[in-house]
């Protein structure tokens, strides 16, 4: 059987709010069978608890954010990613404030923080979202250029993606991976978030990005790349996306048996295939698997990430 997984053990970090630009804290917490994803905000009074859903999603501007009676926690994708990564269906995520610390612009740092921690098995069944047929969106989602995004039939998870950028270090990419533990550390969570300096510095006339460095994001002008380390990867650009995406369908509760496929997208464009997925039920089944040999390939040997 395919067994639904947590932390073994409790684990804290620190580290600022990309937008804020305030100190965060983070406690990662085991949660008991069925509990899924469940982000607390500790400052309010009394704890507000709001669970990593669809339906509780708020905001999608330049991140996915979670609201429940007004208290917001924004930039929840690249931890959501690294769950559904490394499997992880049940956690409580405290955070002190309103964001989610940016780490180092990628997932990297909370996959490190889930295996120093642990993964522990627990004696129930992981539930899977199979696809039956094909559910797709596409529009302008608020941009000056149209996207779309689509989901459809396949035995493992697949997530394709294409960008295309007006400026001469990003320009086109495409990058597509087959999603289990062992390809998502290896190919999709270095991946950090990226931007053109031009845009650093409109958000932060606005008060946003005000922690945004060259710590925590890739950022370039019309001639190159300006971290002093470069990329991490050719395509890294587009593997965030990818990155993004995961975390993002991560928010329909379940993992995902199915092909992703996005063009030009975002955060906006991904919520709207979300709602489109919830609103066609015909369009997917509830499945889980009593045999190991019965499972999609990636999803077979889910603990191999932690001999990587």
């Amino acid at each position: 059987m395919i067994r639904q997984r947590t932390l073994k053990n409790v684990i804290r970090a620190t580290g600022v709010g990309l937008h804020t630009g305030e100190k965060d804290y983070l406690t990662l917490r085991p949660a008991p069978i069925d509990t899924g994803v469940i982000f607390v905000r500790e400052d309010a009074k009394p704890a507000t608890v709001i669970p990593a859903l669809t339906e509780f999603v708020g905001d999608t501007t330049l991140a996915t954010t979670i609201v429940k009676d007004g208290y917001r926690i924004s930039t929840i994708e690249h931890l959501m990613s690294a769950l559904c990564g490394l499997a992880i269906d049940n956690i409580l995520v405290e955070v002190s404030g309103p964001e989610m610390p940016i780490m180092d612009g990628s997932s990297a740092t909370f996959v490190f923080l889930i295996q120093s921690a642990g993964i522990e098995e627990q004696e129930a069944p992981k539930k899977f979202i199979r696809f039956r047929s094909e559910v797709a969106v596409r529009g302008n989602f608020g941009a000056s250029y149209e996207q779309s995004v689509s989901i459809r039939p396949y035995n493992g998870f697949r997530v394709s993606h294409t960008i295309i950028y007006d400026n001469p270090i990003i320009k086109e990419q495409t990058a597509r991976v087959d999603v289990s533990s062992t390809s998502y550390v290896r190919d999709v969570s270095r991946a950090r978030t990226f931007g053109l300096m031009q845009e650093f510095d409109h958000l932060r006339e606005k008060n946003l990005a005000q922690g945004g460095s060259l710590d925590n994001a890739v950022v370039v002008d019309q001639y190159r790349v300006l971290n002093d380390d470069g990329l991490r990867r050719k395509d890294e650009f587009v593997r965030h996306k990818i990155l993004d995406a995961i975390g993002d369908l991560y928010l329909l509760g379940h993992s995902i048996i199915g092909e992703f496929t996005g063009y030009k997208s975002g955060h906006t464009a991904n919520h709207a295939l979300r709602q489109a997925i919830l609103e066609q039920p015909e369009s997917w089944e509830m499945v889980t698997f009593e045999s190991i040999e019965d499972a999609p390939l990636s999803y077979s040997f889910p603990l191999a990430i932690e001999q990587l």
